[in-house]
């Protein structure tokens, strides 16, 4: 079977991202003009145009308040994830918290589609060894495939020796795939490339070079990851968090529709679901290598000494 890319989206408005969230207070969120529904209608049908299908991990808080929009994506023929329900991340959460907003989000989610969704991805990919016990929490919750470990470095999120692939985790719970965000590895230093404001500030062609060597010389899939309001260069400049923040949110916004629609040309895609399909369990666990693996108790035992 082909391999198939994971085309990912995080249905988010452009106010309720993390670099923000000192600023912009969730209860003041229902004040801000929502840009969301229209964003993602546009990046629905410039995937239609494209012939691209996708998972969308939608914010219970939108799927909350605009379900005509989840149903719109699910009748496009794209998988819905969840994406939490306040965009917390996880780690500044306790368990039952983080439990109590999976619910309200999963509530959400089935209420507008009439089932609830089975993939996760922590708001900026906030599963780290600080908050590795998210993971029994997300089987026991229903969920098969989580999206939230970034194996990088970097001030946020990150769990560096991670592994770069595809991979099951065994908890208490039951399975879990995990699919990490895809980084290619560059002398001893995981490059990010899987999205976002990496994609927005990189030149095209180093992207798309860094990608193939992932599909050809690695002969696996990787993931893509966007959102609704990258694609929005006319969205409300914000003067909330840091200089760093707001750079990583405001850089190259005019130029993202365009690389977008050269990366979907450029390489075959589908759904989490469809691209874990185009492995196949076995390949999965056999395309990691043990240096790459690293065991689930090694990595709680180093959370407890963190």
């Amino acid at each position: 079977m082909p391999i198939v890319n994971a085309l990912t989206v995080d249905v988010e408005d452009y106010f309720q991202v993390s670099g923000f969230e000192r600023r912009v207070s969730r209860d003041e969120w229902s004040a801000y003009h929502s840009r969301v529904v229209p964003n993602t209608e546009r990046m629905l049908a410039i995937f239609a145009e494209k012939g691209a299908k996708a998972t969308f991990f939608v914010l219970g808080w939108v799927a909350e308040r605009f379900p005509a929009l989840v149903r719109s994506i699910a009748d496009a023929g794209h998988e819905v994830g969840c994406h939490s329900y306040w965009h917390r991340l996880i780690y500044e959460q306790s368990p039952a918290a983080f439990r109590a907003d999976l619910r309200q989000s999963q509530q959400a989610i089935a209420s507008a589609l009439g089932r609830r969704a089975t993939a996760y991805r922590a708001p900026s990919f906030s599963i780290t060894r600080r908050s590795w016990w998210a993971l029994e929490i997300l089987a026991e919750e229903g969920f098969t495939v989580d999206s939230s470990i970034f194996p990088v470095h970097h001030d946020r999120y990150g769990i560096p020796d991670a592994p770069r692939v595809p991979h099951a985790i065994e908890t208490p719970a039951g399975r879990i795939w995990e699919y990490p965000a895809t980084v290619a590895p560059v002398g001893r230093v995981n490059v990010p490339v899987s999205g976002g404001g990496y994609f927005r500030l990189a030149p095209y062609r180093m992207t798309r070079a860094l990608l193939r060597r992932v599909n050809l010389r690695e002969q696996r899939p990787f993931m893509f990851y966007l959102h609704p309001w990258e694609i929005d260069a006319d969205q409300p400049r914000l003067s909330a968090g840091n200089w760093r923040s707001r750079f990583r949110h405001y850089v190259n916004l005019s130029r993202t529709e365009a690389k977008l629609g050269r990366l979907l040309d450029d390489f075959r895609w589908g759904s989490m679901e469809e691209s874990l399909d185009s492995l196949g369990a076995a390949r999965l666990t056999a395309s990691a290598p043990a240096a790459d693996s690293p065991r689930l108790d090694a990595l709680a035992t180093a959370d407890a000494g963190t």
